[in-house]
């Protein structure tokens, strides 16, 4: 009968051990000595102690008298989520200004103030990204209320990044698609804490319950101050919390006065101007008239949809931007463009009479337009975006009649809309004087406009004016000359090009506090 020898020594009973227990037995037996995180002692008390009840979700508290600009918090969500280079989910901006405070000796004396502040996602109770996502690639946890961003259903269309007004979107270009702060939820869940929050060395980021009818009735008067010199929270009720010894202290964000040039998005621009081209071309075309103005326009129309699809970081889920119709003019343009398209195929074709193009064609330009005044930009807005996108259809239609169906009405026409819609455009430059001590967003606009943006500006004028009312003037008074109608023709785009390119390029939003 065979016995087994008791090891004698600490060292052979170890040796033992090891022979019996696998690789994974071994690293569970190591990690049940740690039942809680290492660094557990740290943050512990900068998260909740329980989940989110009925009415209450996460939010991020930010203490700006701690914040000390180190950026460990931007160190590491970089460094946990695996962002690329140049890609952050956080980032630190600056705030400077002065405030009165007691003097020594009797009366106030003006001091002067600094604060840095650590900004993410603030997972709000009415996220403008989720609403404005064409293919409902956002998700709103139920329980928690982080806003998730689903990087399988994304297109890369960007539609988010420009309707959330706190800069929180951020376009991939290796992936092809949009990405964000989450929260951690996955470390939240097991009870541990956000990156951020577990970086900071002074404890200045810290995770709460929100109640969100309190958010919704603070923030929806867009009274009170949420953060110095940041967009109004009443569009989409941010959860994160900014507390400030020095809430009464006159702040302006480090970049206050330098407004920069927005991205020029290019195939948006040449996706506008041409399918309004074919919109107007299609719907100015006579009914029994010349069909080569229909082709062409048609096929201005058209190659406006094809150009679209290079703006995407994921051209071939195109398809899917019609799926979140129900909140989003995104989807909405999509649909009415289809929509038109197919029409205005039947009436090259005189299938269906040219009225049904008339009102699909002005659904389509008021879907383009909702879909930059829903972002709430004042640049953008209703008011302005409407006549340009009308006076683009317009003003390219009557071209493009120009030159196959020439005639004293066409030329007037021509002649004053350009007017019309030139003193649109122009009138956006009264706000350079206006608001000398305070940079709205209008007169950032005008001072894009009026400085770096001024050569386009002049060509812009430049083209319109010369296409679109000296010809015209010319061929009212003077014989129809071909070359000549080709030329205002040529120049009527141009002009139009350059004017939606201002129009990306000089937006300049109110957005969160910035580095110098």
């Amino acid at each position: 009968m065979l016995t087994t020898e008791q090891p004698e020594t600490l060292v052979e009973a170890l040796l033992a051990e090891q022979r019996r227990l696998t690789a994974v037995e071994k690293f569970c037996q190591h990690h049940q000595r740690h039942q809680a995180p290492l660094l557990e002692i740290h943050y512990r008390d900068l998260i909740p102690l329980s989940a989110p009840r009925p009415g209450e979700q996460y939010g991020f508290e930010v203490d700006l008298d701690k914040c000390s600009g180190c950026k460990a918090c931007v160190s590491a969500c970089h460094s946990l989520n695996g962002l690329d280079d140049g890609e952050t989910w956080r980032k630190v901006g600056a705030l400077f200004g002065e405030r009165l405070e007691p003097a020594l000796h009797g009366g106030n004396r003006i001091v002067p103030i600094q604060q840095t502040v650590t900004t993410a996602c603030h997972h709000c109770v009415e996220p403008a990204c989720l609403e404005g996502c064409p293919v409902m690639a956002y998700d709103k946890d139920p329980v928690t209320g982080i806003v998730r961003h689903l990087s399988d259903q994304c297109i890369g269309c960007s539609y988010c990044v420009m309707k959330c007004p706190y800069e929180v979107p951020k376009f991939s270009a290796k992936r092809g698609i949009v990405r964000k702060c989450d929260m951690c939820h996955d470390r939240l869940a097991v009870g541990e804490a956000p990156a951020c929050v577990q970086a900071c060395p002074s404890e200045a980021i810290r995770i709460t319950l929100a109640q969100k009818e309190a958010v919704r009735t603070q923030l929806s008067a867009s009274q009170e101050v949420w953060l110095h010199d940041s967009p109004q929270p009443g569009y989409t009720l941010p959860t994160t919390r900014y507390l400030s010894s020095k809430p009464d202290a006159d702040l302006r964000a480090a970049d206050y006065s330098t407004p920069r040039p927005a991205p020029a998005h290019w195939p948006l621009i040449l996706m506008l101007v041409l399918t309004q081209a074919g919109i107007g071309g299609v719907v100015i075309s006579s009914p029994n008239g010349d069909s080569g103005q229909r082709i062409l326009s048609f096929s201005l129309f058209i190659a406006g949809l094809v150009v679209s699809i290079f703006h995407l970081g994921q051209p071939t889920k195109a398809w899917r931007v019609w799926l979140g119709w129900r909140t989003s003019w995104l989807s909405r343009e999509a649909i009415a463009l289809a929509a038109f398209g197919g029409i205005a195929g039947l009436v090259l074709l005189a299938r269906v009479p040219l009225s049904f193009a008339i009102i699909l064609g002005s659904i389509a330009l008021i879907t383009q337009t909702m879909v930059y005044a829903d972002t709430r930009r004042r640049f953008w807005r209703l008011a302005s975006t409407l006549p340009r996108f009308l006076g683009t259809a317009l003003i390219l239609g009557l071209a493009l009649k120009l030159c196959f169906a020439p005639g004293a009405g066409t030329e007037i026409a021509l002649l004053l809309v350009t007017l019309f819609k030139l003193a649109i455009e122009v009138s956006v430059l009264k706000h350079t004087d206006t608001d000398r001590d305070r940079w709205t967003e209008l007169r950032r606009t005008a001072a894009l406009q009026g400085g770096r943006l001024r050569p386009i500006l002049g060509a812009r004028l430049f083209c319109a004016l010369s296409g679109g009312s000296f010809i015209p003037f010319g061929l009212c008074v003077g014989a129809m000359a071909p070359a000549l109608a080709t030329l205002a023709c040529t120049l009527c785009f141009a002009g139009e090009l350059m004017e939606r390119y201002l129009f990306f390029t000089s937006v300049a939003p109110d957005k969160m506090p910035g580095d110098t």
